[in-house]
């Protein structure tokens, strides 16, 4: 009866675009992205791609221009304002907070006379992860990664050992080169053992090249060292007591689109039809041992795994919104044309004839135009200000609407004036939906880091890169800064009467620190600057400076100031 089908799924929240779904099947329209129909995609990556291509659109204010090209010609005179790409930057900083600062549990005990070794080597790997960090630009990287996994649900970072530079290089990949091969009884959390980065290039004919298919293919199996040991052990820098029989091996190839059959899709793409690529010293990519037992490909989702290994978008809960906000915006457009230029109709006006067609000429209306009406004659001038309000009213009151599903509070995109704010506390409960946002997020992206790190850690042990050493991979950890500002007076009086009393020790206080924003880089060094002053001999100027200070607080008394203390 060609009854269309109910489908629900990690992207049914876009089901109400009809091109997302303008086929019996379910699958998207030709002009959303045309590569979606390519014959290599697998079935269940085509939904998914289909809606990184319309949220993109949204982010870079296309909407508009994609609707129409899908039939909807009105949309071509939408207006769209950047609101989806402010509420993805706002949950971007938020996010990220102002800093991000690896941390390895144990590295704060470094400093103290009698640290153990596991508290030197901690604070040791720290220093080579921080310096690896700045010389690799993470924070730049996390930017470009986060802001597609914020927009778009999906970031993926590729990690691989750089023998001229003699460090781990770190790439950001756009999700829609991302292919992993899931099983079907799979946890959504589980890594799994074959992935592919793909993506088609275009044919140049000017240059004589076809349109081709280019996949990196990344996938774990048992080490084979030739056909008299068909299977071996293994044994890898930071398990040197526990061999292994599992490595990844390293596919790079291209495939010419005339030479794929319609139904193989990328998982079945034939290796006689393949050109393999080379390393520089001629080396054919083709199933490469990388003598490693991991993936290094790290696969970062904006939401926490519930069913679904990819993960959803910011936008998801108020697309709809941003919809009517954008329509809003392009009645308000009209509206105010009328108002700045109204229509206006006149009575027993005599109209200036065209001596070449004998019609009247069209009346324009502009400064200092005079009309010469007839007897009875009258000017009537259509007033749309009211309208006008009413649309400007509705669009503030969309935009609020928006916010709040988006658990961004007006607090946080600064549309509030602090003489608004009743109290403290008032601003501390109005960031309630934001705190539980930003918890959520991070909690999603929390061991994603933990893993990138040890990779990180165990390809420069893997590549023999100077004071890595052999041994077990130690838990280091990314922090993200606050995501407001924070009262620094508060916290600094709380770390001085904790200290004090000895409630907690003098790192934690200066992590807590660090925590609130306070230019400290590293809390071991802080730790014994401090504990040098507290034991070095008091100077005469000290001397000099404490016994001045009492007469300096009786002058203030004297003068009108402070009371003494």
């Amino acid at each position: 009866m060609g009854l269309r089908h109910f489908l629900t799924d990690a992207w049914s929240w876009l089901n109400y675009k009809p091109a997302m779904a303008s086929t019996l099947d379910g699958r998207p329209h030709r002009a959303l992205a045309p590569e979606v129909q390519a014959s290599w995609l697998p079935d269940d990556a085509i939904r998914r791609l289909a809606a990184y291509k319309l949220l993109a659109a949204y982010d870079s204010n296309q909407a508009g221009e994609l609707a129409a090209l899908t039939g909807n010609e009105a949309a071509a005179e939408r207006r769209e304002f950047g609101d989806p790409a402010m509420l993805v930057d706002t949950a971007l900083a938020h996010l990220l907070g102002k800093t991000q600062q690896i941390t390895v549990p144990g590295a704060e005990h470094a400093g103290n006379e009698n640290a153990s070794p596991v508290a030197r080597a901690a604070a040791q790997a720290q220093e080579r992860l921080r310096d690896w960090a700045q010389a690799e630009l993470l924070p730049l990287r996390m930017q470009a990664a986060e802001r597609k996994a914020v927009l778009l649900g999906d970031a993926v970072y590729l990690l691989a050992w750089d023998p001229s530079k003699g460090r781990v290089r770190l790439r950001t990949y756009d999700p829609g080169f991302y292919f992993p091969v899931l099983d079907d009884d799979a946890d959504p959390g589980d890594f799994p053992t074959r992935v592919h980065l793909a993506w088609e290039i275009p044919e140049d004919s000017r240059r004589g090249i076809k349109a081709r298919v280019r996949r990196i293919t990344f996938e774990l199996g048992p080490i084979q060292e030739g056909p008299d040991h068909p299977a071996a052990m293994r044994r890898y820098p930071w398990a040197p007591e526990q061999p292994s029989a599992v490595t990844c091996y390293l596919s790079d190839a291209e495939w010419s689109l005339d030479d794929l059959r319609h139904g193989q899709t990328l998982d079945e793409l034939p290796s006689d039809k393949a050109t393999f690529r080379t390393r520089a010293d001629g080396q054919a990519l083709n199933r490469l041992d990388l003598a490693i037992d991991f993936i290094p490909v790290v696969h970062v989702s904006n939401t926490v795994a519930d069913g679904e290994h990819f993960g959803q978008s910011f936008l998801a809960k108020v697309m709809q919104a941003l919809d009517e906000l954008a329509e809003t915006d392009t009645d308000s457009a009209r509206a105010s044309a009328t108002a700045g230029a109204p229509i206006i109709a006149l009575a027993g006006a005599r109209a200036e004839v065209d001596r070449a067609t004998g019609r009247p000429k069209p009346l324009a209306v502009q400064p200092g135009t005079l009309f010469q009406l007839a007897d009875g004659g009258r000017m009537d001038v259509l007033d749309t200000s009211g309208q006008l309000a009413e649309l400007r009213a509705r669009v503030e009151e969309i935009r609020e609407r928006a916010a709040v599903n988006a658990r961004l509070p007006a607090v946080s995109l600064g549309t509030v004036d602090p003489s608004d704010v009743p109290s403290g506390y008032a601003f501390q409960i109005s960031l309630g939906p934001l705190d539980s946002l930003v918890d959520s997020m991070r909690l999603a992206r929390a061991h994603k880091y933990v893993l990138l790190l040890k990779m990180v850690q165990r390809l420069h042990q893997a590549g023999r890169a100077p004071n890595w050493p052999v041994g077990p991979t130690l838990a280091a950890q990314l922090v993200f800064g606050p995501h407001m500002p924070t009262d620094r007076q508060a916290i600094l009086d709380e770390v001085v009467k904790g200290v004090g009393a000895g409630v907690f020790s003098l790192e934690t206080g200066i992590r807590m620190l660090q925590d609130a924003g306070y230019p400290i880089e590293d809390a071991r060094q802080e730790a014994a600057r401090i504990a040098d002053r507290q034991s070095a001999p008091v100077s005469e100027h000290q001397v000099t400076s404490s016994v001045s200070a009492p007469r300096t607080a009786d002058r203030l008394a004297d003068a009108g100031g402070p009371p003494r203390p």
